[in-house]
């Protein structure tokens, strides 16, 4: 338990480097209450001394006397409503700038994370890390200033009740550390179930994720059932975690919410007692009381920050174990001027699991010139994509290196390598927003220079038939559009990148083959970018100045295609794209 005060601790600090002068705004109206808090029972033991018991018993009061304590009391309630109004604004204003930090943090170490972080965290999982953890991280920053002002609201609370008799301490002295013992063992017992719920949401959220992300595969094939079953047994998981909590802070919840109450029962045994001793007077009586009273709420406060930290540090630790993960920005920022290319002795695994590893690429090594139209031809799982990804710096290879313009592509990161390489893959996706939004990605981009690449693409006659034409609003992955025009599309938004290599990862396949090869033509018409396409089609393969036939992980062969039909594994498979065409 002392490791999860310990974290705890640490969480606080964070926040207050973050956003210091909320939280010390915070801080400052807490402690001001504390103050205010005791003098409003020393003001009302006073005024039962001095105003209340001579008004009824001993012959009246002066209405100046009535009118000071009156100014008293309204400058004891000025003083505490103000304290409350800064405490819970700022307390409030450092609790949603730490959310707001933590989300762009958590955003960007999605987006610049490497792909390999992106396949072993589903998407429903980065969605709970962003939404639920981090709320539940920052719920015990919620009564953090009140919860300080705590501490400082019992030593001062203890001297006043020292000030007015030894007993009443003692009756203080006794309560405060078994609430804190109760507190604590509350908290100690809710830790393992707080961890377990947070990990459920996160399982909750993939599934939920998933479903809806695959709508179409589970209605074509009808899982809705399966997918409702699955997703009620693990919200039935997350019930159960959750009814756990629920359970420990109901069995102790009440003894700690009653143990103010029990403090103020004995507090006024003794005072009953020792003012009939003439110990005391009635006042102070009164005003031990009304201290014990308010001092019931900060007390109970204590108690909910103390049920809030094992869920808050499990929450934390959820996003530092994201926020640990290397990003690709902290690499050196290159810039490639040239587009040659080099493969040396390239080797590419991906992980299957902790012990094993299935291997794609093997020594693989080429060399690209710029300008040069390359064809890159290979049965599934010879490690075409793969050789597209590595290029584009979006994961780097197990062995080897590969150079862009000179710069090791491991050192300009994706940022770097996209300023060259623009990659267009077989599945595009396209934002819910318009078409001119898809293609341009928010730049100022001339309808001249638009226009131009739609019509290398092919793509202007079925933009500009509709009456809305590049402010057409797209659905959501572009689903009102078909497979061939979201292909010519995203072929589009990448030539406006003018990049000076352009890799085609079957991105034409959804495509008419005549329409695919008026674009492949109109492609070749720049001399100085470099034409990258991974094919499928004799017709665009033909095109091409020299194709590599990909097999086992390795360059097996290269030439012109009718250099190539000469390898009898190459033949075969050209044989077999003839017959697949036809």
């Amino acid at each position: 338990m002392d490791g999860v005060f310990r974290r705890a601790a640490k969480l606080v600090i964070r926040s207050f480097r973050l956003h210091p002068v909320p939280h010390l705004l915070a801080a400052m109206g807490a402690n001001i209450f504390s103050f205010a808090v005791v003098g409003f029972t020393i003001v009302i033991g006073r005024i039962t001394d001095e105003v209340i018991v001579p008004g009824l018993d001993q012959g009246g009061v002066t209405g100046r006397t009535v009118l000071i304590g009156m100014g008293a009391i309204g400058i004891v309630g000025l003083s505490r409503g103000s304290s409350i109004m800064i405490r819970r604004w700022f307390n409030m204003m450092a609790v949603a700038r730490t959310q707001r930090t933590w989300r762009e943090s958590l955003i960007y170490r999605y987006l610049y994370a490497p792909m390999k972080f992106h396949w072993d965290y589903p998407a429903g999982k980065l969605l709970a890390h962003t939404d639920s953890d981090v709320e539940v991280a920052t719920s015990m920053l919620m009564p953090l200033a009140f919860a300080m002002s705590v501490v400082a609201l019992i030593i001062i609370s203890l001297f006043s009740l020292l000030v007015v008799h030894p007993l009443f301490a003692l009756v203080a002295v006794l309560l405060f550390p078994t609430l804190t013992w109760l507190t604590r063992s509350m908290s100690s017992k809710m830790s393992g179930p707080a961890a377990q719920a947070q990990e459920e949401v996160g399982k909750l959220s993939s599934i939920a994720h998933e479903s809806l992300e695959g709508v179409l595969v589970v209605k074509t094939l009808g899982r809705e059932e399966a997918e409702v079953n699955r997703f009620e047994h693990t919200a039935s998981d997350l019930r159960n975690q959750r009814i756990k909590v629920a359970r420990i802070r109901s069995n102790h919840a009440p003894l700690i919410f009653a143990l103010p109450q029990l403090g103020n029962l004995i507090l006024l045994l003794i005072g009953g007692w020792l003012y009939s001793q003439d110990a005391i007077t009635l006042g102070e009586v009164v005003r031990a009381l009304a201290l014990f009273s308010i001092l019931a709420l900060p007390m109970q406060i204590l108690g909910f920050l103390f049920t809030q930290i094992p869920q808050s540090v499990v929450a934390q630790d959820r996003i530092d174990g994201v926020l640990k993960v290397p990003t690709e920005s902290e690499l050196s920022e290159l810039e490639s001027k040239s587009s040659d290319i080099s493969f040396e002795n390239v080797s590419f695994s991906y992980p299957v699991n902790e012990q094993n590893d299935h291997s794609v690429l093997n020594d693989l090594s080429l060399r690209i010139e710029p300008g040069e139209t390359v064809a890159l031809v290979g049965s599934t799982g010879s490690g075409k994509s793969t050789l597209v990804s590595l290029l584009s710096g979006l994961m780097p290879p197990t062995e080897g290196q590969i150079t862009l313009g000179g710069h090791n592509v491991n050192d300009l990161g994706p940022e770097g390598s996209s300023n060259v390489v623009a990659p267009v893959l077989q599945e595009t996706f396209l934002f819910a927003d318009t078409i001119r939004e898809n293609l341009t990605l928010g730049r100022a981009i001339p309808d001249g220079e638009i226009n131009r690449v739609l019509q290398l693409v092919e793509a202007d006659s079925f933009v500009f038939e509709i009456s809305t034409g590049l402010e057409t609003v797209v659905g959501e992955r572009g689903v009102t559009l078909s497979g061939g025009q979201r292909q010519r599309l995203a072929i589009a938004r990448a030539l406006l990148r003018r990049p000076k290599v352009l890799v085609l990862d079957d991105a034409t396949s959804a495509v008419d083959p005549t329409i695919e090869a008026e674009i492949l033509s109109n492609l070749q018409t720049n001399p100085d970018r470099t034409l990258i396409v991974v094919a499928h089609r004799l017709a665009t393969i033909r095109l091409a100045d020299r194709v590599l036939f990909l097999n086992d992980g390795k360059i097996a062969a290269e030439g012109t295609h009718e250099e190539l039909l000469l390898v009898p594994e190459y033949s075969a498979l050209a044989q077999a794209y003839e017959r697949s065409g036809s």
